[in-house]
């Protein structure tokens, strides 16, 4: 199954919506709207903001919004253990059920797009990597490891291109060990959730210039003193720079300020670019992996048309719970 294929299903399963785009796009202040209507709860489906170290650089939400609605997956991790795809899926699909037997609704928001797309279409039992096999791939100059993969896995170079080192090297390492190129061990994916829930996404594409501002204006939240207090802390546990807490947006911008590498300014800037960068492959992402019957809503997020854009969600068939003040 993938997931550009998924379409809704029938409303007699359980139900599951989901809130998801690029960072800025308004996400959790809509899911906090939504499940306020919907006796929802808010799960978190956002690869950095699993982290407890990462609450202000990971914009996770405030103490005082999540006391407005219940918030599973947020901080719950240490940074010291990476968080796979597989990892989270597993815990999101345990709390989805408890939220399910509370008789609420889950309300899946973030921007992780593969971690959507990993619990929704399971998981491709990929056997482990050959350490000396992954050790070779990743000691590869960038272009070489593009154009070993061309020649070994002509479907994933033509997918991915040269730029994306890190799923270049993903593809190349599972051919090498395993024989078999990334897509067919992709196409036996299991243990997705789509076809047991009554999925409702709503799918978060505003106008880029709108989304950028607001990338720039939350990398300068992160440069809080605040934010720079949570980076210190982190770099004092001298964690290896390649765990995923430390290689979180705006992570290494705050790092090199703290250290000395760059000036506020500099970082500043470098770290309003990264964030920009980051929300243009999300945007990529969302607009071309969602499946087309998924409603966008395409123009800024305002107090005054946040309901219209709720509107696409729809209510649950049969009547919603009743609203709260």
């Amino acid at each position: 199954m993938n997931i550009s294929s998924l379409s809704l299903p029938s409303s007699a399963l359980p139900r599951v919506a989901l809130i998801a785009g690029p960072t800025a796009s308004g996400k959790s202040a809509l899911a906090l709207r939504f499940a306020n209507r919907v006796a929802g709860t808010i799960v978190n489906a956002d690869s950095a903001q699993v982290y407890r170290d990462l609450r202000i650089v990971s914009a996770r939400p405030l103490p005082e919004e999540e006391a407005l609605a219940p918030h599973r997956l947020y901080g719950t991790r240490d940074g010291a253990i990476a968080c796979s795809a597989a990892d989270w899926a597993e815990d999101a699909k345990r709390e989805i059920e408890a939220v399910h037997a509370q008789a609420r609704i889950p309300v899946l928001v973030g921007g992780t797009g593969f971690y959507v797309r990993t619990l929704l279409e399971g998981i491709a039992p990929i056997p482990p990597i050959d350490p000396a096999i992954r050790e070779a791939v990743r000691a590869l100059p960038v272009e070489s490891a593009y154009q070993a993969l061309v020649s070994e896995d002509f479907e994933a170079a033509a997918r991915l291109g040269p730029s994306d080192t890190t799923r270049v090297a993903r593809a190349l390492e599972v051919v090498r060990s395993t024989g078999k190129p990334l897509g067919e061990w992709q196409q036996a994916r299991a243990g997705g959730i789509a076809a047991a829930v009554a999925l409702r996404p709503l799918i978060l594409l505003p106008p880029r210039a709108w989304l950028y501002e607001r990338c720039d204006q939350r990398f300068e939240n992160m440069m809080s003193n605040e934010g720079l207090n949570e980076i210190s802390l982190l770099l004092a546990r001298d964690f290896d720079p390649m765990l995923p807490v430390m290689r979180a947006i705006g992570v290494r911008e705050i790092a090199a300020y703290l250290r000395g590498d760059m000036t506020r300014d500099q970082a500043l800037e470098a770290g309003r670019r990264a964030t920009r960068h980051y929300a243009k492959r999300q945007y990529t992402w969302f607009a071309h992996q969602s499946p087309i019957d998924w409603p966008r809503w395409t123009e800024p997020l305002t107090n005054a048309n946040a309901d219209t854009a709720l509107a696409l969600l729809g209510l649950p068939e049969g009547g919603a719970p009743a609203l709260r003040a």
